[in-house]
């Protein structure tokens, strides 16, 4: 018996992994985050399959099914939206699974950070503007930031920032980050990104909260940064003319030439 965590996706069912959607369907138990998970995600299950929503059951129930499943030695597919790396509350539950010497696996999923950026057909990292991507929040009823990871501090890097389970604190955002950015920095939300009903907002620090407007909370995914609006920036070295590499050497003299591909 195993228990197999799987990233689902940011919404969309068709961006399950093929290896979640085959774990899925070799499980008779599946427990999946409800308010997040869609449904259509369930129509993997096998028949017959146990399926339980967790999104009302704290922690000791949710292990509960996990024992339970395990003294029958039945596999059991663990959903959590995105991917289960960031906010899963995927660590918890894997600190009593080894302490109760029960197996399990990982399956990564598409993020919802990958999704929204999609959505915005946007690269989050262009060169010379930003080479690096922070994926953070605002502190919560269900978690506090510690006191190095402010916005702040991450904004004076100039990094892309993708600011999760933030949108309630979206005035927040706007203050902390618009001195290092400046007004005028771009900014979008994006809405339960990749689902059928998904919503794209575009914006810049000083006009983000007027767009926005409240008419979004819960799934909306904040992203600030100078790349969601350049156009004039740096192309990569990686397929400039005369860049040496491995699978393109410029001359007999290369440290590449020869080198087997």
């Amino acid at each position: 018996m195993t228990v197999h965590f799987i990233g689902a996706g940011p919404g969309a069912p068709d961006l399950l992994t093929l290896r979640g959607r085959d774990l899925i369907a070799a499980s008779p138990v599946c427990l999946y985050a409800g308010s997040l998970v869609p449904e259509a995600v369930l129509a993997h299950c096998p028949p017959g399959a146990r399926i339980v929503n967790t999104a009302p059951l704290e922690l000791d129930g949710i292990m509960a099914e996990i024992t339970a499943a395990h003294a029958a030695g039945q596999d059991v597919a663990r959903l959590h939206s995105g991917d289960l790396s960031v906010w899963s509350a995927m660590g918890e539950q894997l600190r009593r699974l080894r302490a109760m010497d029960i197996p399990f696996t990982v399956t990564p999923g598409v993020p919802a950070f990958a999704a929204a950026a999609a959505a915005l057909e946007a690269e989050l990292t262009l060169p010379e503007l930003a080479q690096s991507l922070v994926l953070t929040r605002t502190p919560g009823r269900a978690s506090t930031m510690p006191p190095a990871e402010s916005l702040a501090n991450f904004a004076r890097t100039g990094a892309t920032l993708a600011i999760h389970l933030s949108i309630h604190n979206l005035g927040l955002v706007v203050a902390d980050l618009s001195p290092a950015y400046g007004a005028d920095c771009p900014a979008a939300v994006v809405w339960r990104a990749s689902w059928p009903d998904q919503r794209i907002v575009r914006a810049t620090l000083d006009t983000i909260e007027q767009a926005v407007a409240g008419t979004m909370e819960r799934t909306a995914l904040i992203l600030v940064g100078r790349v969601l609006a350049a156009q004039d920036f740096a192309e990569s070295s990686l397929y400039a003319p005369g860049y040496d590499r491995r699978f393109r050497p410029q001359d007999a003299a290369s440290r590449f030439a020869g080198v087997s591909e």
